[in-house]
């Protein structure tokens, strides 16, 4: 299982921004927490990180404490915790895994050793290799990491034994520690690191926070002038525009109303020049008309002469037709017919014929 994201514990802004780089830089997603009773009530409402990064000395609860809490709940025992301290001795060391801590790293952390713990923990996360040392009592804190010393003892400063005199411990009382030359130096230093170490921390935290605060100040004015003067840019512009589309806007309706206009104009004079008939048109109407005529009576003369011709060689036809059946009917009845019949069947059939020739001629005349 890959190393995905990371709780990082620490009272000092400066420490978590260090760090959270780092780890972002190894596209890690980091959480931070500026308590270690933060963390706890983070832990108790959200998703487990992967690992945890706890800060050694914090105020109210100490990163050791802090550890235990977490070590001591059965939901967040199995959390890997790195503890990251100013103060990695080996006693320390040894008294760290005792109480569940994965591994220590220095202050400040470095990319090297960050790297080099988090590979080692990914491996053995994977193998299911992590060390699982039963949660003992820490011991106590007096010096910072001095151990062994009661908490109700008083320093008090002896010249080293002489051959003749005895050791100055078998004359002291339990409750007085003798300390030697070494062991003041040793202290004088601790104390002074440890004093340079917390002011050092202090003006750095209280000189993060006032950048911090400064930056933060500057880009909201920033921002805040880059709003104002976008917002007087987009207005001007806007009135630009509507300034300039309303010139348009006018010049596109004068130039369509002189187009209009003159067209109308133009249809006018055309409308004027072709209204009702003038002389040429009439003359024009008349000589069409006048040909139109004699076409018609051309061709009703012709049809009248094709007519009468026709009727003509109908009539004649018809007579000869009739004049052979009177004939025949002659020849025919001759022999039973007096002359008498015969002479009136030929004059009525002749009648006949005249009749029809006058009627047609009366039809076609």
């Amino acid at each position: 299982m890959a190393i995905k994201n990371a709780l990082l514990v620490d009272d000092s802004k400066v420490a978590r921004f260090a760090l959270s780089k780092l780890l972002e830089n190894r596209n890690m997603q980091v959480t931070m927490a500026g308590s270690a009773e933060e963390a706890l009530d983070f832990l108790n409402g959200n998703q487990h990180p992967d690992v945890i990064f706890m800060d050694h000395l914090m105020p109210g609860m100490n990163g050791v404490e802090a550890t235990k809490a977490i070590k001591g709940n059965p939901d967040t025992s199995s959390i890997p915790i790195i503890m990251c301290t100013s103060q990695k001795s080996s006693s320390f060391t040894k008294e760290a895994r005792n109480f569940g801590v994965y591994n220590i790293l220095s202050k400040p952390t470095q990319p090297d050793g960050l790297g080099l713990v988090l590979d080692q923990l990914a491996i053995d996360v994977h193998e299911g290799t992590l060390p699982t040392a039963p949660v003992l009592e820490p011991e106590p804190e007096a010096g910072d990491h001095f151990t062994g010393v009661p908490d109700d003892s008083s320093l008090e400063v002896a010249p080293p034994p002489t051959e003749n005199e005895p050791a100055p411990n078998e004359d002291v009382t339990p409750s007085a520690v003798p300390l030697t030359n070494d062991l003041i130096e040793q202290i004088s230093r601790s104390a002074v690191k440890t004093h340079v170490n917390n002011r050092l921390h202090e003006l750095l935290s209280s000189l993060f926070d006032e950048q911090f605060d400064h930056l933060k100040r500057t880009l909201e004015e920033s921002r805040s002038k880059q709003e104002s003067m976008i917002e007087e840019r987009l207005t001007a512009m806007s009135e630009l525009v509507e300034k300039r589309t309303q010139n348009l806007r006018d010049e596109v309706a004068a130039e369509v109303n002189l187009n209009l206009g003159r067209e109308l104009a133009d249809l006018k004079k055309e409308l004027s020049r072709n209204s009702g008939f003038t002389s040429s048109h009439m003359a024009e109407l008349k000589d069409h008309i006048t040909s139109v005529q004699t076409i018609d009576t051309e061709f009703w003369q012709t049809l009248q002469s094709e007519a009468i011709q026709q009727a003509h060689e109908i009539s004649r036809e018809t007579a000869e037709d009739i004049a052979q059946r009177t004939i025949d009917l002659f020849v025919s009845q001759q022999r039973s017919a007096s002359s008498k019949v015969y002479t009136v069947a030929l004059a009525v059939s002749l009648g006949v014929f005249s009749l029809g020739i006058a009627w047609l001629a009366g039809l076609f005349g």
